[in-house]
């Protein structure tokens, strides 16, 4: 803090004063957008998102404006003076700096905004009593929190939804948007695949949009909003989220042919939903008031954490962090999307960068000499084997598989698309039909494969863990799940591989289990 002001904010401030300075009056080529690439446009978007276009040289205040908000503004007189920075997630509003807003707790704000009406049970209880029990991680949720909760405050304020709202991904994921469930729910607002689909929330080989922090905000908001106009009741519409609103439905219907209330508290729901709206209700109860269960929230300054660069061209994951100077866990935070090492601009046109690092970005990129990919989609023109598709492609068969998650022993069926190296021959950038209609299918080549079905252990089982115990790769398993490679299954979750029919005897211990699972689908399937 400097005069109590944010550093972040006077760093913001001066964009435009500098970029007048150094001559650099207009947005790179490759930089140029017309989309910030907010939630607000996201929502408005009717179909997948058109490539970026130029931006005109329209002096630094139309620099400042897009560098920070993504998006042209109207010709502006050059000028020496620094106009006052923009808000990147609400361009038509511009900072003051000596506005009380800038300097509010943003955790105030939040309270400011409660809505919803209070619980108060022993269900309550049980969740401040478990919070409250667990300082160290309530501390490293909120601050992870941190990165995203401005924006989606922002977004809650903007639809007049209650600020309760905001805190929900504490406890769907505890803020942590590459989370995924046993159930395969994804992202920090853990939406499931078909929820996903059924909110335009891309899922394909190149990117997983339930993991967008701003495309799943925008999805899980409209979500909310729908289930609160079916309802007419936040912990219901909550409920629903939760269970399904098929079910809650149900669960009504049976209450009212019963006799009885319909309201949450009395409802027959699984104990899981039982539990959701009293978790919110603690969290909400602790950030009101932190002091009264002994715990402390990070300081969370009222303004963006985050900007909406925009991009232009194909460029790896490892050079964008690397021009933002992020570290590329940092970078992966706020770009959680991404499922290949390279990000696509047809697809993902813009990248979210800390404030420092935005300006930085913008520079790095305008001077950067070379290749800003080297990766690319190639989409198989027949069915074949990985070593044949590997040899038309100039490539080792391992990296092939490798890169795009394919176990050994399979065949890669036609209209596959595959992330492989550019080449002399393969240097344009990818389609946006492609960008946004990539998959891949594939099929054993050896038809000898059985099957296995089994729980994780109460600690769960790493992939690693269960590659080495059915002596498969690292990679089959993954594919197989359809998870990373580092990741550590749920305890109880389903966890599938394939091995060789003559080679049905691993992992004695968990056969009955995996038996009980295979004879349970097959009983769902009669179902």
């Amino acid at each position: 803090m400097t005069d109590g002001v944010p550093l972040r904010l006077r760093a913001a401030a001066t964009i435009a004063l500098t970029m007048l300075l150094s001559a650099c009056a207009s947005v790179p080529a490759d930089m140029a957008a017309s989309s910030p690439g907010t939630v607000a446009n996201a929502t408005a978007a009717a179909g997948p998102t058109s490539p970026p276009a130029a931006l005109p040289d329209t002096g630094a205040a139309a620099v400042s404006a897009a560098i920070q908000a993504g998006e042209p503004t109207e010709p502006a007189v050059p000028t020496a003076v620094a106009e006052p920075p923009v808000d990147p997630l609400r361009p038509d509003v511009r900072i003051d700096l000596d506005d009380r807003t800038v300097h509010t707790d943003l955790w105030q704000r939040v309270r400011n905004g409660f809505g919803i009406a209070d619980l108060d049970d022993t269900f309550v209880r049980n969740r401040e009593r478990f919070y409250a029990s667990r300082p160290d991680y309530v501390q490293r949720m909120a601050e992870r929190g941190g990165r995203y909760l401005f924006h989606i405050v922002e977004e809650v304020e903007k639809r007049n939804l209650p600020s309760e709202l905001a805190l929900l991904p504490f406890i769907e994921s505890a803020f942590n948007p590459e989370a995924i469930s046993h159930m395969r729910a994804s992202g920090m607002w853990q939406f499931m695949p078909a929820t996903g689909r059924d909110f335009e929330l891309t899922q394909n080989v190149f990117r997983d949009d339930r993991r967008d922090v701003l495309a799943s905000t925008r999805a899980a908001l409209d979500y909310l909003t729908r289930l609160h106009d079916m309802f007419g009741d936040w912990h219901l519409a909550l409920a629903a989220y939760n269970w399904g609103e098929g079910n809650v439905q149900r669960a009504i219907k049976r209450n009212q042919k019963a006799g009885r209330p319909t309201d949450y508290s009395s409802l027959k729901m699984p104990a899981e939903t039982r539990d959701y709206v009293p978790k919110l209700q603690a969290v909400k109860n602790i950030v009101a008031n932190p002091g009264a269960f002994a715990l402390t929230l990070p300081e969370l300054q009222n303004h963006p954490y985050f900007l909406s660069v925009p991009i232009a061209r194909d460029i790896d994951v490892a050079i964008a962090a690397r021009l933002a100077e992020l570290p590329l866990d940092e970078f992966r935070a706020l770009n959680p999307q991404m499922n290949k090492p390279v990000i696509l601009a047809a697809g993902t046109p813009r990248v979210l960068l800390p404030y420092d690092n935005a300006s930085i970005f913008v520079k790095a990129l305008e001077q950067h000499k070379g290749p800003l990919a080297s990766w690319t989609a190639w989409v198989a023109p027949t069915s074949m084997k990985t070593a044949l598709a590997a040899q038309q492609l100039g490539m080792s068969e391992a990296e092939l598989r490798d890169v795009n998650r394919i176990p050994p022993r399979m065949v890669i069926k036609a209209g596959s698309t595959l992330v492989v190296p550019r080449s002399a021959h393969r240097q344009a950038d990818v389609s946006e039909h492609v960008a946004d209609n990539a998959t891949i299918a594939l099929a054993p080549d050896a038809p000898a494969l059985r099957r296995v079905v089994f729980r994780a252990g109460n600690r769960g089982d790493s992939v690693a863990a269960v590659a080495q115990r059915y002596r498969v790769s690292t990679a089959q398993v993954a594919q197989w799940n359809n998870v990373g490679t580092a990741t550590r299954f749920t305890a109880g979750s389903t966890v599938v591989v394939f091995v060789p029919a003559r080679a049905a005897k691993a992992a004695p211990a968990r056969k009955a289990t995996a038996a009980k699972v295979a004879t349970g689908n097959a009983a769902a399937r009669k179902r």
